[in-house]
């Protein structure tokens, strides 16, 4: 019961953080094919992830947008949200009462855009 109750609320988390942060803009098409990229090239490692694996991707991925210091590459930063967004699947599979909220984070973290990152760690500097 303890995990399942963990999923809850780091959906939750995901969720809210994803509200609070929706993006209306669409990802270039040479965006979506790098996405596609790393989608393809890490699907199956990131379905095999445990919940400590992504919490430390979570947290590396937050740690680094919000250092003021670091900045990701467009590569990088979109190895973050996309093996982020492959982590939604592995949560469906595990959790078929959640699929629609797996699929809505998942569809979250893959229309993050790069230069919505830039323009943030525009505004650090400020």
């Amino acid at each position: 019961m303890r995990p399942y109750l963990q999923f809850i609320l780091l959906l939750s988390l995901i969720f809210s953080i994803n509200t609070a942060c929706a993006q209306t803009k669409k990802l270039s098409v040479d965006d979506q094919l790098l996405q596609d990229s790393i989608y393809k090239s890490n699907k199956k490692k990131i379905l095999n992830f445990s919940m400590k694996e992504f919490d430390t991707l979570f947290f590396e991925f937050f740690t680094h947008k919000n250092d003021p210091d670091v900045l990701l590459t467009k590569t990088e930063f979109y190895n973050y949200t996309v093996q982020i967004a492959a982590f939604s699947d592995r949560l469906a599979k595990l959790y078929p009462d959640q699929k629609e909220v797996a699929a809505q984070n998942k569809e979250h973290w893959l229309s993050e855009r790069y230069e919505d990152y830039l323009e943030y760690k525009d505004s650090q500097k400020k």
